[in-house]
């Protein structure tokens, strides 16, 4: 028995499914084209750009800041003793000498301490000459006593020597002079004894004395401290200069060590700067520098370079090297062009803000017809107030976009109407 097979049935007739699997390639290479050519591809106006040569010339390594006089040095104010303040001496603005008086302050516990202290000086000093009177009395009783033993000793002496004599002639008994010869030789080891005792009392009393007197010299010592204590309630200028800030009131209750203001050493000026961090690794002590004032050029030199980054910046010392403008005032600003490196030849472009947008990785080329420019891949080195050195990706002759990107970022290619 024959089986009938029907054929399936499709949307579209195989017979056409060639020309539409064409027309979809077709369709989808146009979308793919519209697609590139708005993602990679964009139209500005020419006028807009700003356009810069590629070149090879000297490239001078320095960079532009904005340096502020200020004193050489700044000393600060702070009183060693704490206290009220009782007189403010002179104003800010003031011209003072070394140890000329700033501020007066009162300390009430300061002056109770002196007179405990003095207290107890007097005090141990009547205690020292009671100790001296009493050990005089003493060193009197017992060279009273040694004499009375000498003499005794003499005494006895004598009536052995004449029992002795006796003796001989056979004048008087053994028991008499066994007993002046006892009677001798007792008074012999006395006196020896008391004279032992009188070393051994003079050693000690010479030791007291001395122990005596080094305290007596300790508490003089201290009693002198706290005068000179006393004196530094009177807050002085450790340096030629003038007062620049005197931050206090009469009254005011101020702690030893407490800033209270400073004095501008104005035997010579420095100039400081704030310096962009990105130059942190090149900046050093010893870099010259040069600034230009009426007309004459003056030349500094970086004598110190602070660690601390702040708002992306740092701050650096200027000193002269050389003459000074006759009109240097605190406060004072100078445009300083500070030197990192020597100046040689290199492919420069200009600076422009479209480094803040590429980092210096990539610019826009523009072509030799100057109707459009091409993204390229650019490596930048040093930089200074007006150009960029190039190291890699652009020659000499060639022409880049330096205005700013932000606008066609994405883009590969400008058409420039």
């Amino acid at each position: 028995m024959d089986i009938k097979i029907e054929q399936k049935k499709y949307i579209i007739p195989r017979k056409y499914w060639l020309w539409v699997g064409g027309g979809l390639v077709f369709v989808a290479a146009l979308v793919w084209l519209a697609l590139s050519n708005f993602t990679s591809t964009l139209s500005v106006e020419r006028r807009g750009l700003s356009i810069g040569d590629v070149k090879r010339a000297q490239f001078d390594d320095y960079v532009s800041v904005d340096g502020s006089v200020v004193p050489i040095s700044v000393v600060q104010i702070s009183p060693q003793e704490g206290g009220v303040v009782l007189q403010k001496v002179v104003e800010e603005g003031t011209h003072v000498r070394k140890g000329d008086v700033i501020v007066r302050l009162a300390n009430s516990n300061l002056d109770l301490e002196i007179l405990n202290a003095e207290s107890e000086l007097a005090e141990k000093q009547d205690m020292l000459r009671n100790t001296q009177i009493s050990m005089e009395q003493d060193q009197l009783n017992n060279r009273n006593e040694a004499l009375q033993l000498e003499q005794d000793v003499a005494t006895k002496k004598r009536a052995y020597q004449h029992q002795n004599s006796l003796q001989k002639e056979q004048l008087n008994s053994r028991e008499e002079y066994l007993k002046a010869k006892e009677d001798y030789e007792l008074s012999v080891r006395k006196n020896e004894l008391i004279q032992r005792r009188l070393a051994k009392d003079r050693q000690l009393r010479r030791s007291q004395m001395d122990q005596m007197n080094d305290n007596l010299a300790s508490m003089q010592k201290n009693v002198q401290l706290v005068r000179e204590r006393k004196a530094k309630l009177e807050v002085r200028s450790a340096i030629d200069g003038e007062v620049g800030l005197l931050d206090v009131e009469l009254g005011q209750s101020i702690s030893p060590g407490q800033k209270i203001g400073v004095i501008n050493d104005l035997s010579d000026y420095k100039v400081q700067a704030q310096v962009d961090e990105h130059y942190i690794d090149r900046v050093h002590a010893g870099l010259t520098a040069t600034f230009e004032q009426n007309g004459h050029t003056y030349r500094l030199t970086v004598r110190k370079v602070y660690p601390e980054v702040r708002d992306g910046r740092f701050k650096i010392d200027f000193v002269f090297s050389g003459a000074r403008p006759h009109n240097i005032r605190t406060g004072q600003t100078y445009y300083v062009d500070l030197q990192l490196g020597e100046a040689k030849q290199a492919v420069i472009i200009p600076k422009g803000t479209f480094y803040s947008v590429t980092g210096g990785n990539w610019i826009f080329v523009v072509d030799k017809s100057g109707r459009k420019a091409y993204r390229r891949k650019i490596r930048i080195g040093r930089q200074n107030p007006q150009y960029y050195e190039v190291l890699e990706g652009l020659e000499p002759g060639e022409k880049v976009i330096v205005s700013g990107y932000e606008s066609y970022k994405d883009n590969e290619i400008l058409k420039l109407e």
